[in-house]
């Protein structure tokens, strides 16, 4: 009999111990299936057309029963927001890997290729964390700001071994710009860089994203234009040789 109620205790004892993380499993992939639908409905209607309604119908859930997974609307665009940005940096990340042994030339051209790549293949989660104020950290800085500055850091370290990257921007920075700029380098992953570099990196990236926002948008097909022609015509300015 004792050891019958002792083996009954072992086991209620397991089933206390393994619920939480039940319960935090299904969480979690309740978390998941909302941000699936919330991209579904991202890709039809734009960031304007999400909507926890139209989210919670979809998954055959009550508005309350949706809001003991996700606490706002503002917080799961903000997921979203991050999820996209922390997509776009493993994507130059793994492009950056390919070409460790190649030169700072060919590794910047092969970010630039992946960067749109990604942006081609999830146009929808580009607007959203590029082309639209969410991605700049108006919601929830704290994740989105970090998330960002990893594509960023990238991007950096590749300019960062360009010869004479440094010399050809040192000269005559105005004042408040190179503050900024100094300021901006704190937050990249703590990493000191010469103002230079960050300067080219934004004139990289500006440029990088003119052209796929303009790409993704048709107007350079409209203007019957070749995108890859655009790209590659200057490696000074987008990468690559």
């Amino acid at each position: 009999m004792l050891y019958a109620s002792t083996f009954v205790l072992f086991l209620n004892r397991m089933a206390s111990d393994t619920l939480p993380d039940r319960r935090s499993r299904l969480r979690a992939w309740t978390r998941a299936e909302i941000k699936a639908a919330a991209l579904r409905q991202l890709e039809v209607h734009g960031a304007d057309g999400l909507s926890l309604n139209a989210i919670a119908k979809e998954l055959g859930m009550t508005g309350p029963a949706l809001y003991r997974y996700i606490g706002s609307r503002d917080e799961l665009v903000a997921d979203l927001v991050v999820d996209a940005w922390q997509g776009l940096a493993a994507a130059l990340e793994r492009a950056a890997e390919e070409h460790l042994r190649a030169s700072a030339a060919e590794r910047l051209g092969a970010i630039r290729d992946a960067y749109r790549a990604w942006a081609r293949d999830q146009p929808h989660r580009y607007r959203l964390a590029i082309q639209t104020r969410l991605g700049s950290g108006e919601l929830a800085a704290e994740q989105v700001i970090p998330a960002a500055e990893s594509a960023m850091t990238v991007i950096l370290d590749a300019i960062e071994g360009l010869p004479e990257t440094s010399s050809k921007l040192r000269a005559d920075l105005p004042r408040e710009l190179r503050t900024a700029l100094e300021t901006w380098t704190d937050r990249v992953r703590g990493s000191k860089r010469p103002a230079a570099i960050l300067l080219r990196g934004v004139f990289f990236w500006s440029r990088l994203h003119g052209l796929v926002s303009l790409e993704l948008d048709g107007h350079l097909t409209s203007m019957q234009l070749v995108p890859e022609h655009l790209y590659r015509l200057e490696p000074a300015g987008l990468g690559g040789t």
